[in-house]
């Protein structure tokens, strides 16, 4: 398996007339493919939360799928670490793919009728699926660090990060045509997904490409004359599993900053999504269908979100990822308070789920962003997997789905909303700790 995942080898350079074009024409291919390959793993990421309604129809309580639900994130908070370092040292053109297909079998299985037959092969079955969805951050971080150099890497991560936007957002919809295309729940909450995942699978294959250097082509940063302050020619070798996880990613104080940051962020994020179908349909009495375009909309909204929250702190900011941050994570805990106090009326409640989309994925995306910064390219899924550990660990599984589950269960939605607004004010407060070392990065690199 190691031999089949190995960083592809690098070949002899091209002819100097040929490096230019064959750069643009590779650019723009590897990021298509990333980016439609991380798309396809959010089409089998979050399916689960879509058939709580029904689980819950069949006997199971909120506390209880709360738990399911959570091995999802506890495996892939710890995949993307794990794997985060298994994928510094792999061919990312492998890796995204076989990751995704492998999400998207096991999602087969869950829509079986043994899939669903208790919490204990639900919680499995969503381990396993958390733990092949930890495969997809990681070798997209390798390719972005790869062919995309540091003073433009904001931008383009701001676009890719749409892609699991444009994933979420489809997979309400395709969820609902599926039902009514195929008759139960299970086909279309599952099964359809399942099935595109494996097509754009093969996609992601085709169009990715592992380094420029494999490609015959000089690192981005020759070719852009574009270096960073940490940049060397030890930044194009391999590192070991101990170089990278103790030399470049434990003892990063900065990074541990927004990894806690980050767990509060996700809290928020995933508390909002992944129980808007329960909340909306046990409060508001939406069905399926409704359901489904909320999701559209939460995920929709995220797209011109996020791309402006790349440009805000690249050309407003100036690089000070940390202030842009905090204004956006203000911004989201208004709209949470709204959302619990104002949400009477299927438009409010629209409104709402459409600004808290807008607002919560650029955090996320500049977390990311900052976490490739903070490490050598060659640890870079890494330092993003750590961050994604605070995240899915202990933001989504610990405390979104298990904490949220049981405050719902116990005191009620007003406690799951009180929760919320307190992960946002942790999640400022955390960030805030990076501004002035952030800010004399940003000087450093001006200089």
């Amino acid at each position: 398996m190691w031999n089949f995942l190995k960083p592809e080898p690098h070949k002899p350079l091209k002819p100097k007339e040929a490096v230019d074009p064959t750069y643009k024409r590779l650019r723009w291919q590897v990021f298509i493919g990333i980016f439609i390959g991380y798309a396809g793993y959010y089409i089998v990421r979050k399916n689960f939360s879509l058939a709580m309604p029904y689980l819950e129809e069949m006997g199971f309580n909120k506390g209880l799928l709360g738990v399911a639900i959570s091995a999802n994130a506890i495996a892939y908070g710890i995949s993307k670490f794990l794997m985060g370092g298994v994928s510094d040292r792999s061919s990312a053109r492998k890796f995204l793919p076989l990751g995704l297909a492998l999400s998207a079998l096991v999602t087969l299985l869950l829509g079986t009728k043994a899939g669903i037959s208790s919490i204990a092969v639900m919680f499995l079955l969503q381990f396993m699926i958390g733990w092949f969805q930890g495969m997809g951050w990681p070798p997209c971080g390798r390719v972005m660090t790869h062919w995309f150099s540091h003073n433009e890497r904001g931008t383009k991560m701001s676009i890719w990060n749409c892609a699991h936007n444009v994933g979420g957002m489809v997979m309400g919809p395709m969820a609902a045509a599926g039902i009514v295309w195929f008759g139960t729940w299970q086909a279309g909450i599952f099964w359809f997904p399942a099935a595109v995942a494996l097509v754009i699978a093969v996609v992601a294959y085709a169009l990715t490409r592992d380094t420029p250097q494999s490609c015959g082509l000089p690192p981005v940063e020759e070719y852009r004359n574009d270096y960073p302050p940490n940049y060397s020619a030890k930044s194009e070798q391999e590192l070991t599993a101990r170089e990278i996880f103790f030399k470049y990613v434990l003892n990063n104080k900065i990074l541990w900053y927004i990894a806690l940051a980050n767990a509060f962020i996700y809290m928020v994020r995933y508390g909002v999504l992944d129980w808007a179908p329960t909340y909306l349909k046990e409060t508001k009495s939406y069905d399926i269908r409704e359901i489904g375009w909320a999701y559209f909309l939460y995920e929709f909204a995220a797209i011109p979100g996020t791309l402006i929250c790349g440009w805000l702190s690249d050309r407003i900011f100036k690089g000070r990822r940390a202030l842009t941050t905090m204004i956006y994570m203000a911004l989201v805990a208004l709209f949470v308070l709204v959302y619990w106090q104002f949400g009477n009326s299927p438009v409010i409640v629209s409104i709402c789920l459409i600004a808290i989309g807008f607002l919560i994925y650029g955090p996320v995306m500049l977390i990311g962003v900052h976490a490739l910064d903070l490490a050598p390219k060659k640890a870079a899924g890494t330092s993003a997997g750590l961050t994604g550990f605070f995240g899915y660990f202990f933001g989504t599984a610990l405390l979104a789905n298990i904490g949220l589950g049981y405050i719902v269960e116990n005191w009620g939605w007003n406690g799951s909303f009180i929760s919320l607004l307190i992960a946002c004010a942790l999640a400022f407060i955390l960030v805030g700790f990076t501004y002035k070392e952030e800010q004399y990065s940003v000087k450093q690199t001006k200089s």
